[in-house]
């Protein structure tokens, strides 16, 4: 049987293709923009005939059925990252949440940690040789496929062909489901006066021919667009947003200078508009690969002059970050910061940073704080931190003392909260 037979033999509609799930089976399925949202709609109607079914995944966008309430006995997420539709769940204690660096999820699949009967995933058309690309999300879905006894793919013809280590064949899958539909977007909001106040200063410590790590927001999307010039900026990183390619566009990135996959932007995942999705399409200087390569801290650590910047949600006085909870308080996950805070402090060159406005909720509190919340949970640790940047500055932390940090990041702090900051850590026998 030719491929194309093959192809045809599975196709299915959705919820025929669910019926291959069954009570207590473990479903991995993507996320981010690549959620196969026709089959996750079929399977929430099967509510009243499954029980026990965990489901594994990344980042989840929007409205999860499978999450709401009264679920949880038919469906009970595992999340590897928690979103905005899960984390409610999550914190009321009908769902699970895994605190995992990202480039180890496909380790839980091969080893069977976490393991994987249903593989859920989103998929473009099949190309003359019957190879269907995973699109905006490689991620752990190329494990999830290899591993699951069932593989479920909605195919989507607005789903970008990605290049690079990112393809499944029809011979792989036990069901195709066509089915088109838009994929989610998240459109960039305008960066507020702090935001590029930040951005300014991580430019600052970003040199010409460095490559570059960062996610979506307004700091990373600030930084992105101040840059001008044949500054030959390389991109490897986790999550492809609009403000690289906006960059890629103007020629600020070239990849020139990269001495890891030269000319090439490296992804793992890419969420942004559907330009973005259209630029992704056969693109050749776009390549998608597993997070476990991506991410790998060792790789990461092979490239020249890798600039990281990740965020968080605060710093303590000796330099621990949280960034996963708000006390005690699930809000998102371990995500790559780690994997690239890491890579970035072995590479030869690199600078790993972490970018913050110095206060929230309006400026009533500050970020940085002589203690974390109760329950907060540390996601890099103070020996891993070097650059800590706020609108105020940049604290450079590595190889100080905990004296000598105290006083670095109360420089970086709102002027308003470093004189109650300076009590803090005298308190703390921090300061003298």
């Amino acid at each position: 049987m030719n491929w194309l037979d093959d192809y045809r033999s599975k196709l299915q509609a959705p919820e025929e293709a669910v019926q291959k799930i069954e009570s207590g089976d473990r479903v991995y399925y993507a996320g981010n923009a690549a959620i196969p949202q026709a089959l996750v709609r079929a399977l929430a109607k099967r509510r009243d005939e499954l029980e026990n079914v965990q489901l594994n995944h990344v980042l989840l966008l929007g409205e999860d059925p499978l999450s709401e309430p009264g679920m949880e006995r038919h469906f009970r997420h595992n999340s590897l990252f928690v979103g905005p539709a899960d984390r409610e769940a999550v914190n009321d204690g009908r769902a699970d949440y895994v605190p995992i660096f990202l480039h180890q999820i496909p380790r839980l699949f091969k080893e069977a940690i976490v393991p994987v009967d249903v593989a859920m995933v989103q998929c473009s058309p099949p190309d003359e040789h019957g190879f269907m690309s995973l699109g905006v999300e490689t991620l752990a879905s190329m494990a999830a496929c290899q591993v699951a006894s069932t593989v479920i793919a909605q195919v989507n013809e607005n789903m970008p062909r990605v290049l690079g280590d990112s393809f499944i064949h029809v011979n792989r899958v036990n069901a195709v489901v066509e089915y088109t539909e838009p994929l989610p977007e998240l459109q960039p909001k305008p960066a507020t006066d702090v935001e590029k106040a930040i951005a300014q200063n991580v430019f600052g410590l970003i040199e010409p021919g460095s490559t570059i790590q960062m996610g979506i927001g307004g700091i990373p999307d600030s930084v992105w667009e101040i840059m001008e010039g044949r500054l030959e900026f390389g991109i490897h990183t986790e999550m492809m947003s609009d403000g690289g390619m906006h960059a890629i566009q103007r020629g600020v990135v070239t990849g020139t200078k990269k001495n890891l996959h030269p000319g090439k932007v490296v992804i793992t995942f890419a969420l942004g508009s559907a330009e973005l999705y259209d630029f992704l399409d056969n693109n050749p200087m776009i390549e998608a690969h597993p997070v476990d390569y991506v991410n790998d801290p060792f790789i990461v650590s092979q490239i020249d002059n890798m600039v990281a910047v990740n965020s968080a949600i605060e710093v303590d006085l000796t330099g621990q970050i949280c960034s996963d909870s708000i006390g005690p308080y699930i809000y998102s996950g371990f995500g790559g910061q780690v994997d690239f805070i890491r890579g970035a402090a072995r590479s030869k060159g690199g600078r790993p940073i972490i970018a913050l406005p110095s206060t929230a909720k309006g400026g009533e509190m500050s970020r940085i704080v002589p203690f974390l919340k109760q329950g907060a949970g540390v996601v890099t640790s103070r020996a891993d931190v070097h650059y800590v940047v706020t609108e105020h500055g940049v604290a450079n932390l590595f190889g100080k003392n905990l004296r000598e940090r105290a006083e670095a990041l109360i420089q970086i702090a709102d002027p308003k909260f470093q004189r109650e900051l300076e009590l803090a850590a005298k308190v703390r026998k921090l300061l003298t």
